[in-house]
């Protein structure tokens, strides 16, 4: 089966943290949104009668349509031995996920923290405020957090000895932290060596290092969730 995922062109988004698992797996997929006629497509999609996606990303899978990026991941995990056979198991991988969309979320909200009506333009003072408040409460319980898990794991992954499509997901975590915040992030990474070696150890992964050096792999910019603003980064 080949897969089809819907999400906007240009930008990484919550949609890359899919493409990190479909590319780790090998899987035949299209990024629709990117080709002719693609964005019509998405938006028709959304619009259809029935069980709609609210929002990209979604994927197509056979029939089934799956929106939200833990969810899709929880789906792509069992069927592509990127997450746990046991429920249990399963469960604690997509409890962790929930806990990185946690942190994306206040990654975007650094930079737009009066919401994403506004241009970063229109509150800058308000997101210097909200950056320093990241940096100084919320990115230590976070990444400590994972830190810990790594530590604690016995193993060479978050989980143990097999990575899952969350070691994928901290991988774009550190990478987007290093290229929105380079200055804090390679201060900071002092604090969490275990989690900068699983990074690591992600990105020599065969698919993962062959993605990553392609140009399926859309570079970070400003238009993304990870949004390099100087003023932000003292």
């Amino acid at each position: 089966m080949r897969y089809r995922l819907y999400y906007w062109p240009g930008i990484q988004g919550r949609g890359e943290y899919v493409r990190l698992a479909l590319e780790d797996a090998g899987a035949g997929y299209d990024d629709v949104a990117r080709g002719a006629g693609g964005m019509a497509a998405m938006t028709g999609m959304m619009a259809a009668a029935g069980t709609p996606p609210f929002a990209p990303p979604f994927l197509k899978a056979g029939k089934l349509v799956i929106a939200q990026t833990a969810n899709i991941l929880l789906y792509l995990g069992a069927r592509h031995g990127l997450a746990p056979k046991a429920e249990a198991g399963k469960l604690w991988v997509h409890q962790l996920q929930l806990t990185i969309a946690d942190m994306v979320l206040e990654i975007h909200d650094t930079h737009h923290p009066l919401g994403p009506s506004l241009y970063y333009e229109d509150q800058r003072g308000p997101a210097k405020k909200r950056t320093d408040e990241f940096w100084n409460e919320r990115v230590p319980k976070y990444l400590g957090y994972f830190e810990r898990l790594v530590s604690d794991s016995g193993g060479t992954f978050t989980t143990g000895r097999r990575a899952t499509y969350v070691d994928l997901s901290l991988l774009q975590i550190v990478e987007g932290l290093r290229y929105a915040f380079p200055k804090r992030m390679a201060k900071f990474e002092r604090r969490i060596p275990r989690l900068v070696e699983l990074r690591d150890r992600v990105a020599v992964r065969p698919n993962i290092r062959a993605y990553l050096e392609s140009d399926r792999r859309i570079p970070f910019n400003e238009d993304g969730i990870f949004r390099r603003y100087k003023a932000l980064d003292i």
